[in-house]
């Protein structure tokens, strides 16, 4: 019968209208939003932190959000997520699966993040806690998103999501301060793995990793991007990453995106003066050719001397593993033997993969930390020989920039107040003169205007303008060796093409030594003199920098500079 065929076909057709309907809209779908901070004074008018941003991201969209530190990056990232602090402004639509974020319940909105969306923080020590181990951190998320799940469930699921971001099983029981920066920033990917949401928003995901293990990290997400039909926002100064990883980007500065299209044709052809100088200065950088090395045949006594330097810690066992094993603690070499001089006016570039000793290093050579076995020598002054009274002395003149701002700044503090304090405590300037000081460097590492910034809070500040402060912070007490430790990881390409320059001005007009710790091999390229690599607490290679880029020596520097990303010059 014809009205009995047309029924059986009708009905599959109709039953698929809905889920065909659901599947045309988008996942995320931002429209016309507006997004300010709460005022200090209510009469003060209100900033846009994010302008006018409209967007949409469907299932297995991989969207690159490029821009300035400060453009309002994060907060987009944060605002998808209702993680605003309260009091914010809000105007605009952030939809996802047609219900309005905003207007979620905070029972709805607790269940919402990390099951629906996931967010990957910036600067992960910030966000474990210091009392609880690795591995609790990703219990307690299943155990309170999953109540059905058993311990043994949970503690499975949380070895084999640590396992994928390269984090060993006997690892799970330390606890944050024992990983380095690279290490606790894997330990955030795994918290937001730990659910298969559908949306993962990545904040500079890999701003601490070495470009080998960034590669891994990325291709994971990449591969459960695909495997689930998950969306990503990639947030990132880096653009040759976020190149490398998505089929679209949204150029964005301050609060706007100001381009937004395919990703080879932004690559290629920029439309936007903004977009065209940001990946102007990634070619830049990439391709300007350093200065010769400085003659180092002649005699002249190395600033540094750092000879058989050790540093070895044992994996604590608990309680149960200490009464029935008693084979002895498991020991990790950070720091194993290693050997370097570095002279006045130099720029030593040491670069590794994230967890291969470069921080512990460094800590090491400063005395931050005894070493276990060896030597470090400093201004022809053994330093493990020195009173703490002379050592405290000593370290005007080694200061260290460090890979998280945050941590290193106090929160209830200025930022001119912690710029200040080196000049208090080693008693160089006080009252107006420090408070002079502290303006002329604010200016000098481009937080302009200066008393403005002076007056703020760190958690007032983007991630690069925290770093920013530290670096003015370490310039303070004009030392002669500056132990930088990823100074320039937060920022994006224009500033930190400036704030490098800056570094070579400053180390000219002062005399300055540095020891450059850095996994951006293009970074080492363009400002060190000498370029030394490092591996499972080894230095494997060390020779002038275009020497290394032209012909590596070792294995693993090889492939280290296979995995660097660039920017492709347009044709």
């Amino acid at each position: 019968m014809p009205g009995g065929r047309g029924g059986l076909y009708l009905l599959p057709l109709a039953s698929c209208l809905l889920p065909l309907a659901s599947c045309l809209l988008p996942l995320l779908h931002l429209n016309h939003l507006q997004i300010a901070y709460p005022r200090t004074d209510p009469n003060d008018p209100l900033t846009w932190a994010v302008d006018g941003i409209s967007l949409q991201l469907a299932p297995g969209d991989r969207l690159g959000v490029v821009g300035e530190s400060g453009c309002g990056k994060s907060t987009l990232g944060r605002a998808v997520m209702g993680l605003l602090p309260e009091g914010s402004h809000l105007n605009g639509e952030i939809r996802f699966e047609g219900q309005s974020v905003p207007h979620l319940s905070p029972q709805a909105l607790r269940k919402f993040r990390g099951e629906a969306i996931a967010l990957i923080f910036q600067d992960p020590m910030t966000r474990l806690n210091p009392l609880m181990t690795i591995g609790d951190h990703c219990i307690e998320t299943l155990q309170a998103h999953r109540p059905d799940m058993t311990f043994k469930q949970a503690k499975t699921r949380a070895l084999e999501t640590l396992e994928a971001v390269k984090i060993p099983g006997n690892r799970s029981n330390q606890y944050p301060h024992e990983f380095s920066g690279g290490m606790r920033q894997r330990v955030a990917i795994a918290l937001a793995l730990l659910l298969h949401p559908k949306l993962i928003i990545a904040d500079e995901p890999t701003t601490s990793l070495d470009v080998t293990v960034s590669a891994e990290i990325l291709d994971e997400l990449m591969g459960l991007c695909q495997e689930q039909n998950l969306a990503l926002m990639l947030i990132s100064h880096d653009i040759a990453l976020v190149g490398e990883y998505c089929d679209r980007i949204a150029i964005m500065t301050e609060g706007k995106i100001v381009e937004t299209g395919n990703t080879d044709q932004i690559l290629q052809s920029p439309q936007h003066p903004y977009s065209q100088s940001l990946i102007n200065a990634v070619r830049e950088l990439q391709q300007v050719q350093p200065p010769p090395p400085p003659d180092l045949t002649t005699p002249i006594s190395p600033l540094l001397q750092v000879e058989n330097l050790q540093q070895h810690y044992s994996l604590e066992r608990n309680f149960l593993e200490r009464l029935f094993n008693h084979s002895q603690a498991e020991t990790i070499k950070a720091v194993d033997n290693v050997n370097l001089s570095l002279y006045p006016g130099e720029i030593l570039g040491l670069v590794g993969e994230s967890g291969c000793g470069k921080s512990t290093l460094s800590r090491t050579i400063l005395q931050l930390v005894k070493p276990s076995g060896g030597r470090v020598s400093f201004l022809g002054q053994d330093l493990g020989q020195l009173s703490p009274e002379k050592l405290r002395q000593q370290r005007r003149q080694m200061q260290m920039i460090f890979q998280d701002p945050q941590a290193c700044l106090n929160p209830m503090m200025t930022v001119g107040d912690s710029i200040a304090d080196p000049l208090l405590i080693h008693g160089l300037a006080k009252g107006k003169a420090a408070r002079q000081q502290v303006l002329s460097f604010l200016e000098r590492v481009g937080l302009s205007p200066a008393e403005t910034y002076a007056r703020r809070y760190p958690r007032e500040l983007s991630g690069g303008q925290q770093q920013r402060v530290a670096i003015a912070r370490a310039l303070i007490t004009h030392p002669k060796l500056i132990v930088c430790d990823e100074p320039v990881s937060m920022l994006d390409a224009n500033v930190q093409a400036q704030v490098l320059s800056l570094m070579k001005d400053l180390k000219a007009e002062f005399d300055l030594t540095y020891l450059f710790i850095t996994h951006d091999l293009w970074v080492a390229r363009f400002l060190c003199d000498r370029i030394a690599v490092m591996t499972q607490g080894k230095i494997v290679e060390i020779a002038p920098s275009e020497d290394l880029f032209r012909n590596p020596q070792h294995p693993y520097t090889q492939t280290l500079l296979k995995a660097a990303l660039s920017v492709k010059a347009s044709p």
